[in-house]
This record gives structure tokens, sequence and C-alpha cells, in this order.
């Protein structure tokens, strides 16, 4: 990380559009919402797309929107599953503000997340896309402390060829940027989105504070990453996309490649692990 930078946080409105891609969701988008409304600095509006889930997550979001101030939470009921690129495509296309920030309905904020982020954004005005730390945890917990300076850092393109540092729920981008997220893909979507802005020439930067919360493991632990597998498929086919566009070399794209063949090692090794571990505490529960 480069050209870092204290952040101020006195700023007085959030022209911000929350999207949020809901399916099957009903039993946590309210700790999600709840998180949205908590924020320091609360964003102009919520949307939350459901992405014809044909269970009850619809009724849950009408319920969670009649909670809270009338027309602060627009709900969008999408009449095909399409997946979470074209549910947040679905958001931005509607979305009012001069912002847009993600958030999956099993995360959760940090009360602070929005305001340092327009803070950086003010401070800063050639940034496109800023995110920030986020952190496995249980819920109910209390936030860590913030670290002191905030500081907003940007991404360099050789940083973006290593990994994806921007966790969707963490990124505030501007709705008037020429791209979405691209629909033909399920998994590593928004890595392919975020390398297309900062290969693009977009200035993009990362704040050095932990201000949003995964609930389950990024691996193993349900929903669509469980299938590292194709996780890994997914990574290469986003390189060669990368590539076919002309924003990578043919030399970045091998070594790309090679760092995610090393990664997948990686992730094995964790699961591998992990299913170890429960092996043994079953074991000894046994006894």
């Amino acid at each position: 990380m480069t050209d870092s930078k204290p952040i101020d946080p006195g700023v007085e409105a959030a022209p911000v559009s929350v999207v949020v891609p809901c399916y099957r969701c009903a039993d946590t988008i309210a700790a999600a919402v709840a998180s949205i409304a908590a924020q320091s600095l609360p964003p102009a509006e919520v949307l939350l797309v459901e992405d014809c889930s044909g269970d009850r997550t619809l009724e849950a979001l009408r319920e969670v929107a009649a909670a809270h101030a009338e027309g602060w939470i627009k709900v969008i009921a999408l009449p095909t599953n399409g997946g979470p690129s074209r549910a947040r495509n679905a958001g931005w296309q509607v979305a009012s503000q001069e912002y847009i920030a993600f958030l999956d309905a099993d995360d959760t904020w940090f009360p602070a997340k929005l305001e340092l982020q327009i803070a950086a954004l003010r401070a800063d005005p050639a940034i496109a896309l800023i995110a920030h730390r986020m952190v496995v945890r249980e819920r109910g917990l209390a936030p860590p402390a913030l670290r002191r300076p905030v500081r907003a850092s940007i991404i360099g393109r050789r940083r973006l060829l290593l990994n994806n540092p921007f966790p969707t729920a963490s990124v505030v981008l501007r709705r008037d940027l020429p791209f979405r997220f691209d629909e033909n893909y399920r998994r590593v979507e928004d890595f392919l989105l975020w390398a297309q802005i900062a290969f693009s020439g977009y200035r993009c930067a990362k704040l050095n504070q932990t201000l949003a919360a995964w609930h389950k493991p990024n691996y193993g632990a349900g929903g669509l990453s469980e299938d590292l597998a194709a996780m890994h498929r997914a990574g290469r086919e986003v390189r060669q996309e990368l590539l076919r566009q002309g924003l990578v070399s043919l030399p970045e794209h091998y070594f790309a490649r090679a760092i995610g063949m090393l990664r997948k090692a990686r992730r094995n090794l964790l699961m591998a692990g992990r299913r170890h571990r429960q092996g043994a505490d079953a074991q000894r529960a046994a006894r």
C-alpha cells in the first residue's frame, strides 16, 4: 500500500445507496439491516434485492422495511433467480445516491464504517472505490477498537494481481462508474469488477480499519464459497477475462495464475486442518 494519509471523519451526510442481495436470508436480514441503521452516519437509502428465493424471504424483507422509516428501505423483487451479480446490478440500476455500498444478507457492519469511508472519499475525491478490512466473528460481539490514526492507502496493480483485497461488504464505490458485475459469474464476480475498475485507471483505496464482519468462515461453511474447486476455476476464468480485455499482460496473467494455484493449495490445507480438528473434537466428546 502507498499514498497513506489520515482521515478526518467530520462529515455531515452519507450520500450512499446500500445494495443488499437477498436469497433465502429470512433468518439473517434483520441483523444485517440493523447494522446499517446503527451507522454513526446512516446512508440515504437501503435497497433489498430479493432474488426469487422461493421461501419467506420476500415477506421478511417487507417486515424489515416496515420496521424502519418510511421510504428508507426499498424492496426489489426479481422475477427469476439470477445470483448475486444480477441482484447487485438491479440495485445499482435504481440507486439514487452518489455512492453505492454493498452488504451481504448474512454479514454485518460496525457503526463507524460509512462515516470513515465517506470522510476518506471527501478527503481524496479522486478515489473511485474504497474498502476496509473484515473479520470472521460470532454475532453480538462489540466492534473492535479503531486504529489511530485512520488511514486510507491506495491499492496498486501488483496487489490486485496477487489477491482480492476488497471484501464485497467493505466496498463503497462511485455510482457513475461505467462498470457492472458480470452476470455470467456466480463466484469471484466481485474480484472481476474490482480489477476492471482498478486496471482501467481508477483510484482504489483501503482503510486500515476492521469495519465489518463475516459470520461464517470464508471457505467451507456453506454458500457458494464452499465449492473450493469451483472457486479456483472461476478465479482462473477471471484472469483469462482480464487478459482478453487487455487489462493485464501475458506475463502478469501467468504470474497471477501461479499465485492462484498456491492459494488453492493453502485453502485445501486449511479445510483439511478444520476437518481434522472437528474429528478430534468428536472423538474427545465420544469418550
